[in-house]
């Protein structure tokens, strides 16, 4: 039977144990103490002081001052979130810094905390919803898609006045996107280069804006049927593009089709010229065709250099969701398109560029993305080519050496 000595006992031990309890629930912070103290320690506070540094906000934030607070007007109305009884929200200015930091980085969630003052699980939901809310905001108005028979000459025009290539709808290349694969993949998104990746496939105008991206397929599809895994090649295939028909070129009798330039990862068609291969080119001819759509094909290369070099986190393996992955690298390509026409002259000086010395019949490259982990598609099979292409393909380099000729070509080919 239980003596007194022996309840007091049992008691004791009670409430030494709820004294403990208490003790560790004291000591389980709900927020650490430097993350609640944002408004001290944050790098808000350092683009204050950057307002007096115009060129170090730039390479902060990869645009300048006036840019930056156009972009957060507009994506404000979709990242604000609303004060609580329990804490104050984080504003759209800090959530728009944070995620251009992370694309202009490639840092991760756990390292941008430190300068972010905002913990990795906050910023695991605030940079893909910032980025989705960006895209939302600028692709109607920065990624338009040609809708009319008029809108793809208006391209062609300016292909033909800035790179002399006639009828040229726009540049067509893809690149594989490194990610770290999601648990349980297996070899889904394993490629031919031994990386893991999803592909970004896209056309560009003359002035180096993206006028269709389309990404998510994942790197283990062949690369020859990358194109053939989009709805634009659907559309394409179907004739729903509204692409003009075969017309006079400008200032000749000649008649050729419209047509998007390519390199050897794509299939020669009637409406996608690619270069001939390295073995055929038997005649002057052919070398100057190649050197004309190679002059109107590399700046999708150069869009790519800018791009990777400006947002380095293609320089790294995206370590996200896939889901998260597609509305990071759709935001960075129409944010391309909104810097390049916001403010082209910091974005993508002249120097970034491709430029050919045409009297010494030297080309001077730009950026590339050859130092950023995005890898080229693979070269495509011969297989069989239809003739009426091969046709077209010859059209073109008559065209180049006899009405379309223009005077330095001949310095790039000898």
């Amino acid at each position: 039977m239980a003596t007194n000595e022996d309840a007091l006992a049992v008691l004791g031990l009670l409430i030494a144990m709820k004294n403990n309890a208490i003790k560790k629930r004291k000591r389980r912070l709900w927020c650490k103490n430097w993350l609640q103290k944002r408004n001290e320690y944050s790098h808000i506070n350092l683009l204050t002081e950057f307002k007096l540094f115009p060129k170090d906000w730039h390479n902060y934030l990869r645009m300048d001052e006036e840019t930056y607070f156009q972009l957060l007007s507009l994506v404000t109305p979709f990242i604000k979130k609303k004060d609580t009884v329990m804490r104050k929200s984080i504003s759209p200015h800090e959530r728009l810094t944070a995620t251009l930091r992370f694309l202009a980085t490639g840092r991760s969630y756990e390292d941008l905390k430190f300068s972010t003052i905002i913990s990795p699980q906050a910023l695991g939901y605030i940079i893909p919803e910032t980025c989705e809310a960006m895209y939302k905001v600028l692709h109607k108005d920065y990624l338009k898609f040609p809708r009319t028979s008029e809108e793809w000459r208006n391209i062609s025009q300016r292909y033909e006045k800035n790179w002399n290539f006639p009828h040229c709808l726009g540049a067509m290349d893809g690149k594989h996107i490194s990610i770290v694969p999601p648990s349980g993949s297996g070899s889904e998104f394993f490629n031919y280069k031994g990386r893991h990746s999803m592909v970004l496939l896209a056309i560009v105008n003359a002035d180096y804006q993206f006028i269709m991206c389309d990404f998510g397929t994942n790197g283990r599809i062949s690369d020859g049927g990358v194109l053939n895994n989009t709805k634009f090649y659907e559309k394409f295939q179907n004739g729903d593009l509204k692409i003009p028909d075969m017309e006079t070129v400008k200032d000749t009798s000649r008649k050729l089709p419209y047509v998007f330039v390519a390199d050897d990862a794509f299939p020669l068609q009637i409406n996608i010229m690619k270069p001939f291969r390295q073995a055929a080119l038997v005649s002057i001819e052919r070398k100057v065709f190649n050197y004309r759509l190679s002059r109107a094909r590399r700046i999708v290369e150069n869009v790519f250099g800018i791009m990777a070099a400006r947002f380095r986190i293609f320089h790294t393996q995206i370590n996200l969701e896939p889901k998260n992955i597609d509305s990071i690298v759709m935001a960075c390509c129409v944010l391309h398109n909104f810097l390049m026409k916001s403010a082209p002259n910091t974005y993508a000086p002249t120097e970034v560029l491709d430029h050919d010395d045409i009297e010494n019949g030297i080309t001077t490259f730009g950026l590339d993305s050859q130092d950023s982990n995005m890898d080229r598609l693979d070269r495509r099979t011969q297989g069989n080519t239809n003739n009426a292409a091969k046709n077209v393909r010859e059209d073109f380099m008559s065209y180049f050496s006899n009405e379309g000729k223009v005077p330095w070509q001949l310095n790039f080919v000898y």
